[in-house]
């Protein structure tokens, strides 16, 4: 099979962190070229893409490092029009800190935004009205660490995988309140079926098996969000950081390898990998070797082209899924940093309607 055609993107934008940088650079989606970039607020961790505004929404996590390892929480959203490659605004949600992920509700105008907890709150998830870009309320969560965050097509579920707690949280997005805790060995990333019956979370928590070693099988907990129960798990090689469901019903997950480093409790990042299930059979597809640390993925609309960022090497690795089960290196793009570390959120801007 040859690999995907790819001009009819012409004129589809790939928006890419550099935490860094502190950079979002934009791809053209059909050559790779790099057509700039723009300097926003330390540091960089996801982005969304509001095509109801045509405007990206980048949270600003941490004043720099990563999760538990940091020189203090940040506070800020940063909001970019990415057609003229500009900031349009920046958000403070002073009190509430440690903003990472995003998901958007275009219909009703709702972003909600991961937040993570502190001696006064526990962790939530703070719901912003994308018309006057100003922040409605939160929703517990009752974790202190909720980090990436999905909702389903209706705007109905939402899911947060909430790092070191034990259970991932299920809210009622309609009603605003925590509706069911499942419990899971730690989680990280997450995708949720359109239809909101599905769950698939990355577990176990990256902290954890760093310390403990294989003290859980490593791989994704589907979750049945109607009975709030695990109800299979989808194992894999290696740790999982992201995790993404494409329109074709691709789950794409992020295989985190490193070596050992006995002066790094984490160790030293190897070459990682990206796996493919089918998020219907769950059968195990295909996949191919990425750069080191791949922390998040993305996929064209159409689900034929798929994107992971890698943060330690800094790259991005396009590749082909139109055959799920070979799926083949496109190209690989180098994402400017200032140190580590380096490329992460990722967002798919369709070309302007004319």
């Amino acid at each position: 099979m040859q690999p995907a055609a790819r001009t009819d993107l012409e004129g589809d934008v790939l928006a890419v962190v550099s935490q860094s940088g502190p950079t979002v650079a934009f791809f053209d989606a059909a050559s790779d070229a790099h057509l700039g970039s723009v300097e926003v607020t330390a540091e960089p961790h996801e982005l969304c893409f509001d095509p109801t505004d045509r405007l990206l929404w980048c949270t600003s996590a941490y004043s720099s490092g990563y999760y538990h390892a940091n020189s203090g929480r940040r506070t800020e959203l940063t909001v970019i029009d990415p057609d003229t490659r500009r900031v349009v605004e920046v958000i403070d949600l002073a009190p509430e800190h440690g903003p990472h992920g995003l998901a958007l509700d275009a219909a009703r105008r709702r972003l909600y935004v991961s937040v993570e907890g502190g001696d006064d709150r526990p962790g939530g998830v703070v719901v912003i009205d994308t018309a006057s870009r100003r922040a409605l309320g939160r929703i517990d969560t009752d974790a202190p660490g909720p980090h990436w965050f999905a909702i389903d097509a209706a705007g109905r579920t939402g899911c947060a995988a909430n790092k070191e707690a034990p259970f991932v949280t299920l809210v009622d997005l309609e009603r605003g309140v925590l509706t069911a805790k499942v419990e899971v060995p730690g989680s990280e990333g997450l995708a949720l079926a359109p239809d909101g019956t599905r769950a698939y979370v990355a577990s176990p928590y990256a902290g954890s098996f760093a310390a403990n070693g294989r003290s859980a099988a490593t791989g994704i907990r589907v979750i049945d969000t109607r009975t709030a129960s695990v109800v299979d798990t989808l194992a894999t090689d290696d740790l999982v950081m992201p995790v993404h469901l494409t329109s074709t019903g691709a789950l794409l997950v992020g295989e985190v390898r490193q070596d050992a480093d006995p002066d790094s409790r984490l160790g030293r990042p190897a070459p990682g990998r990206l796996t493919l299930f089918s998020s219907g059979t769950h059968e195990r597809l295909g996949g191919l070797d990425v750069g080191s640390l791949p922390l998040t993925l993305a996929s064209s609309p159409d689900g034929r082209i798929g994107y992971v960022s890698c943060v330690a090497s800094s790259t991005v690795h396009v590749v082909d899924l139109s055959d799920p089960t070979a799926p083949r290196d496109l190209a690989r793009l180098d994402v400017a940093r200032r140190g580590d570390p380096g490329a992460h959120g990722l967002a798919y801007v369709p070309r302007a309607p004319r």
